[in-house]
């Protein structure tokens, strides 16, 4: 007899994702060799839980499902926190290495195709089964899996599209999650790259600057504007959606807070760089830094491990293939083409969440980067804009032009 999944409730979800985050961070301050290879604090504490649930359902039987739609807030208030540190100076001063970013992504996706293409029939599938392991569920994710999986299919005989989807996306966000770091510390030691040292960071606090003082009222303030951000989001999604365009929620809450950001510029160069109250830049990195740190811990919480045994023989070894040609297009390929310096290191550790993992662990990589070394203001656009929403445009044209081979 199955069990029923034990549910918990939301707010208890949310409550042991904090306690997660905090043991990610307890023992990324215990063991410097965590933070020396810039291991994401929510990864860990994450993990540690995916693990423990994962080891309740091989005893007992009894699934543990969180209640975790409070995910989808937390996202968008990350992503509107982005949008309100940046200018539109600095977004078209980004506009090279962006198309660069965008066309190498694309690149790196044909090759996830023809790689899963190549292997599958080694293991007994379908061609179309290894483009599952391949741009369908790693650089488009879950969303684009459950999208194609009906045509795969009723057309190509790939009945298990879902299961595949979801453990090779699985798999990639933990590996996106753990190669980021040591990938940017290589980078950076390897080539001797001089780190921005700015500790003026987009999301968080750095590790040098471990005690700034924040008002509460400019806490107060950066939620407000977050909101507002919010609201705006909304407007232009409805707006978009009159119009027959479908853009992601998190895009327009990035455009959002551009807007806002760059309508009240005159504003704030009046008060010192500031909104209307001291402090609200540094609430704003603090909030989009637990926004982030819960959203990953809560989407690592999530994970049933267990659903990856069917079939971890086939993912597991695609999975192998596809994070090593990450690692060695990252540092043959993109390093080199964004121009070698820090803003392309950080870029290079967010890589892997584009392209195996999700938007979210790609920047949470790459801001366990920049708590380190300073921060990159032109790594932390571009990449979510090609992540979030342009490659996912790119990637529906390559998965339909690689079904018709």
């Amino acid at each position: 007899m199955t069990l029923q999944p034990l549910v918990i409730h939301a707010f208890l979800s949310f409550t042991l994702a904090i306690l997660m985050l905090f043991v990610g961070k307890g023992l990324v301050m215990h063991y410097a060799l965590l933070r020396r290879f810039s291991i994401p604090e929510p990864v860990i504490g994450g993990f540690v839980a995916a693990v423990m649930v994962g080891l309740w359902y091989s005893l007992s039987g009894r699934e543990i499902a969180f209640d975790l739609k409070v995910m989808d807030v937390l996202i968008l208030y990350f992503f509107g926190a982005i949008g309100l540190k940046t200018d539109i100076g600095s977004l078209l001063r980004g506009g090279k290495p962006l198309l660069i970013l965008l066309v190498l992504t694309a690149l790196f996706a044909c090759l996830q195709n023809l790689v899963g293409i190549s292997l599958a029939p080694l293991f007994g599938q379908p061609p179309q089964a290894g483009m599952v392991t391949g741009s369908i569920a790693l650089t488009g994710g879950i969303g684009t899996t459950l999208a194609w999986a009906p045509t795969l299919a009723a057309d190509y005989g790939v009945s298990n599209a879902n299961e595949l989807g979801v453990a090779a996306n699985t798999i990639g966000l933990i590996a996106s999650c753990l190669i980021g770091g040591p990938i940017a510390s290589y980078l950076i030691r390897r080539h001797r790259v001089s780190p921005s040292g700015n500790t003026e960071l987009d999301v968080g606090i750095s590790h040098s600057r471990p005690n700034q003082q924040i008002d509460a009222y400019g806490v107060l303030w950066a939620w407000f504007i977050l909101n507002c951000t919010l609201i705006i989001a909304h407007f232009i999604n409805e707006g978009l959606l009159a119009f027959g365009i479908q853009m992601p929620m998190l895009v327009s809450a990035l455009i959002g807070g551009i807007l806002i950001n760059n309508l009240t510029a005159p504003l704030k160069r009046k008060r010192g760089g500031e909104w209307l109250w001291p402090g609200t830049h540094q609430g704003l990195a603090l909030l989009s830094d637990i926004a982030l740190g819960m959203f990953l811990t809560m989407a690592l919480m999530g994970l049933k491990l267990w659903a990856l045994q069917p079939v971890i023989l086939f993912v597991g070894t695609l999975l192998a293939v596809q994070v090593t040609l990450v690692v060695l297009f990252v540092v043959l390929v993109l390093f080199r083409a964004l121009g070698s310096n820090y803003d392309a290191a950080v870029v290079c550790a967010g890589f892997g969440g584009v392209v195996l993992g999700s938007t979210a662990t790609a920047i949470v990589s790459m801001n366990a980067v920049t708590k380190e070394h300073g921060s990159s203001h032109q790594a932390m656009i571009i990449v979510p804009l090609v992540s979030g929403f342009l490659i996912n445009l790119v990637n529906a044209f390559i998965i339909e032009h690689f079904l018709r081979l």
